[in-house]
This record gives C-alpha cells, structure tokens and sequence, in this order.
C-alpha cells in the first residue's frame, strides 16, 4: 500500500515546515496543497483572465504540473487574495482534490499539507496529523520569520488577519477547516520544529506499522 500522510491545520501553524521535514525523513514526496490554489490564481492573473471564470480556472487547474509550483512566486501576498477568490469555486475545488489525489497515489506516496487532506482529499490516509498553535504564537512566528527575511512587519495587523483567515476557513461551507475524528492532534504553541517532528514521527511510526 502507497503510504500517505495527511498534516492539516490553521495558516502559520507550522504544518508546512513540518510538512517538508516528514517527507524528507521517509523518502516521500511533499505536496502543500494550499500552493495548488495559488497557482491557479496566479495563471489567471497573469494571462489577464478574471478569477471568477470558473471554467477558465478549472482548465488551468486540469493542466497544473503539480511537481513544477514556485513557492517563491506564489508567496506573494497579493497571490494570495487572488486564490481566497477561486479557493471557493466548488468547480475549481473538486479539480484540485482530483490532481491532489492523483499525486498523492503516485509511489513512492506522499506528504500532502492543507486545510482538508484528512477529511476530504484522503480520508483514507496511513497517517493523520491536524497540527496547531495559539494565533498569538502564529503570528509571533509569522512576525518573525518576516524580519528574517528583511521584510517590516506589523504583529498586531498579522494576527488580525490569521484570525480572519481562521474565521473564513472553519467557516466556510465547502470542505471547512477542522481535524479528522481520527486525526492525531498536535499542538506546537510550546514545541520547537525538532520537538513537534519527534512527536509526529512517533504517530506516523505507528500508523505505518499497522499498515
């Protein structure tokens, strides 16, 4: 059986990072799900197609090379509001789960992170982990990994909008934010990266046994 795992969670909750880090360690492929929607949004943008056409976006959503995403790109903040804009195309939504899918059964199996892999893009998953943290420590770290990385950064105006960020995706109608009933839950408000990946790494060692 193609093992896959599963890492759900808020924005800036660390899944990513942690996400890269299993995936590393177990010789999988990483897939950050959230960047698919960004992708999407940035072709549309960049070929001058409104981001309301949903069959424009489904078309380029049916030809994505997943394995191809330029993370530095599609990090740009202004990608990211286009792609709060097609994320709730239901259209656009059910063609990603499709490639996600897609990926993910490819050998030798995947790391899939997100904000619905373990209840809607792989239900089934070896392994399930829904990783979060305060917003205040979210946006600490947001915060700082900005200064890190010569930007300027407001944490008060971060946290404003991780929160809003977390109202709009545990409240959507369509595929919401929230863990799977059987999901291992990981809160790393008090862990380091090394610390929340042992502890993960524990949970996904079982999962794999029993498989």
């Amino acid at each position: 059986m193609i093992p896959v795992i599963a890492i759900d969670g808020p924005a800036a909750s660390g899944k990513g990072t942690l996400a890269r880090r299993i995936a590393a360690h177990y010789g999988l492929r990483h897939l950050d799900t959230g960047l698919t929607y960004r992708a999407v949004a940035h072709a549309l943008v960049a070929a001058g197609k409104p981001l309301d056409d949903d069959a424009e976006a489904v078309a380029v959503a049916a030809r994505l090379d997943l394995s191809a995403m330029d993370r530095a790109v599609l990090a740009a903040h202004t990608v990211g509001e286009a792609a709060s804009k097609v994320a709730v195309m239901p259209a656009v939504r059910r063609a990603l789960v499709e490639r996600q899918r897609q990926f993910a059964e490819t050998p030798p199996g995947a790391v899939l992170d997100g904000r619905d892999i373990g209840t809607v893009v792989f239900p089934e998953a070896t392994a399930k982990l829904y990783v979060t943290a305060s917003p205040e420590v979210r946006a600490k770290r947001r915060y700082h990994e900005i200064l890190a990385g010569g930007g300027e950064a407001d944490e008060a105006v971060i946290l404003a909008d991780i929160e809003r960020r977390d109202a709009r995706d545990m409240g959507r109608a369509d595929s919401p934010l929230r863990p799977a009933e059987d999901a291992h839950l990981l809160d790393t408000s008090d862990m380091t990266i090394e610390t929340a990946f042992q502890a993960a790494r524990a949970t996904i060692d079982r999962a794999l046994e029993r498989h």
